[in-house]
């Protein structure tokens, strides 16, 4: 399917205000082009706007422990990431209840993240020091270390420090990963050094300094023939210039269908059109004239230097805590994604990557716990945008659509599957029952963006689902666990797979 018209269950220019968890539930899967978030970071403080500023009356603690998660997330994140729940328990010895506490909040909407990405869809986690070594291991475990591409490391603050007892801590990271081998990628540039390419030689077209003509093993036979009596050097294949690497005036010369022609018959074209540098001696390598004009700059590293962090003077500053610049959001969301991609912010704040993605034609979407994101958005659409906000504010769980045609959760059909799939045991005391004695029931509960599908569907027992009620499954096997109903969950093992049959 074509990535844009990958099925949605929401609207570009939407801004959910609740639980991000609850709401990314309820979102189709594969929807999301990029995601970038920038959630709290377990740095024991509370934040709150200054009376006065524009972003007055937001406000969030960045404090944990223990009854700031649910139990219910120990539960899902062992059954799905067992590794992941290891490095959890480990953390707890290493860094205490806290950090663990954190880890457990930020694995379970990760998961989460991750199933909403695209196949060629990428992320971005912005965070410090204080547990960036923590996420990376939990980034490598849910997406993957093959998938993880850059830390970045961006200089927010060039200020002096109170302690000089050790080194300034002046920087945030990014950590970038992809959901696949596959992921969209637009190169970006850094501005060259002042006085870069004075030294250079200089014609009627401009500065110029030659270039390598060859490059890795790839190509056709021609790559690897002799051009005016010199071979490539071993290893190597000619691997001349696309036509834009020069400056319009001697584009030109080069043949109409320059870019259809080998290696080879490029390479005289070029000589031909005097853009090969011969050296004076007699078999040097040849190399291309390249043009100081037609640089775009140096390729973007992993260290951002030139985009400061936004001046108490800047137009753009609303005063929301740990706001970010827009220069640096302008960076991911051209990297990452293209015009018309969807781009997903779930801790979005004062709304700058929804402020990015809407300035560089990008759809986009936000969830944020505060009420104050959805007026955030409306007064920097209409400041920096010059757009009147035509987007919604939602405050309910979305309702996916992406799992086809589900029949009605408790039909004849889902129950028979489900027994099968049990051996006829309940899935919470784990006895065996008849049929008749079984109920069906929902592992995530509706009203926690919980569905009919087959996948979130079980059978209990009438004991077992009267305590469960309202409360998810993780919850039902603690509280069973807690009344020595069961001594610890089994996995239950299928008795004859069969197929959904809802897919």
């Amino acid at each position: 399917m074509d990535k844009k018209r990958a099925p949605l269950n929401f609207a570009s220019q939407t801004i959910w205000t609740g639980d991000n968890l609850d709401i990314m539930r309820g979102m189709n899967s594969d929807s999301v082009d990029l995601i970038y978030l920038d959630p709290p970071f377990n740095s024991k403080a509370n934040y709150a706007a200054p009376i006065g500023s524009k972003a007055a009356g937001a406000a969030f603690k960045d404090t944990w422990g223990l009854d700031d998660v649910k139990l219910v997330w120990h539960g899902e994140i062992k059954h799905e990431y067992p590794g992941l729940y290891a490095l959890l328990t480990a953390t707890r010895d290493i860094h205490g209840a806290s950090m663990m506490s954190y880890l457990i909040y930020m694995s379970i909407r990760i998961m989460e993240m991750r199933r909403l990405l695209k196949p060629d869809g990428s992320i971005y986690l912005h965070c410090d020091t204080t547990a960036s070594h923590y996420l990376k291991l939990l980034m490598d475990d849910i997406f993957g270390k093959e998938n993880y591409q850059n830390e970045i490391t961006w200089q927010r603050t060039r200020g002096k420090g109170l302690n000089p007892t050790r080194y300034v801590q002046n920087c945030d990271r990014l950590l970038y990963y992809s959901r696949g081998k596959k992921r969209t990628w637009n190169q970006q540039y850094d501005a060259f050094e002042p006085g870069y390419g004075a030294d250079w030689r200089e014609d009627e077209y401009g500065k110029w300094e030659t270039g390598d003509l060859t490059g890795g093993r790839a190509g056709g036979p021609a790559a690897y023939e002799m051009f005016n009596g010199v071979s490539p050097s071993a290893g190597r294949a000619w691997a001349p210039p696309v036509r834009d690497k020069f400056p319009p005036e001697l584009q030109r010369r080069l043949p109409a269908n320059y870019e259809t022609l080998n290696q080879l018959e490029k390479c005289k074209a070029l000589d031909e059109a005097g853009l090969i540098y011969w050296p004076k001696k007699r078999g040097g390598m040849p190399r291309y004239k390249k043009y100081l004009s037609t640089l775009k700059g140096r390729y973007a590293s992993d260290l951002i230097t030139d985009i400061p962090p936004i001046s108490s003077q800047s137009k753009e500053r609303t005063g929301y805590p740990t706001q970010k610049p827009l220069a640096l959001l302008h960076r991911v969301v051209k990297a990452s994604s293209n015009e018309g991609d969807m781009v997903l912010d779930p801790f979005c704040g004062c709304a700058t990557t929804c402020i990015a993605a809407e300035q560089l034609q990008r759809r986009w979407v936000g969830i944020d716990i505060s009420e104050k994101a959805a007026d955030l958005v409306q007064s920097r659409l209409r400041e920096e945008v010059g757009l009147m906000y035509q987007g919604a504010h939602r405050t309910d769980i979305p309702n996916r659509t992406d799992l086809g045609k589900i029949p009605r959760y408790n039909s004849a059909k889902n129950r028979r599957y489900l027994y099968g799939e049990q051996g006829g045991y309940c899935n919470g005391c784990e006895t065996h029952f008849e049929p008749r004695h079984l109920q069906v029931d929902h592992i995530v509960p509706r009203a926690k963006g919980g569905n009919d599908h087959i996948s979130n569907l079980q059978l209990l027992c009438a004991s077992c689902n009267a305590h469960k009620g309202k409360k998810s499954h993780e919850e039902l096997i603690i509280l069973l666990t807690d009344k020595g109903w069961i001594k610890r969950r089994k996995e239950v093992i299928g008795h004859g797979k069969q197929e959904p049959p809802n897919g």
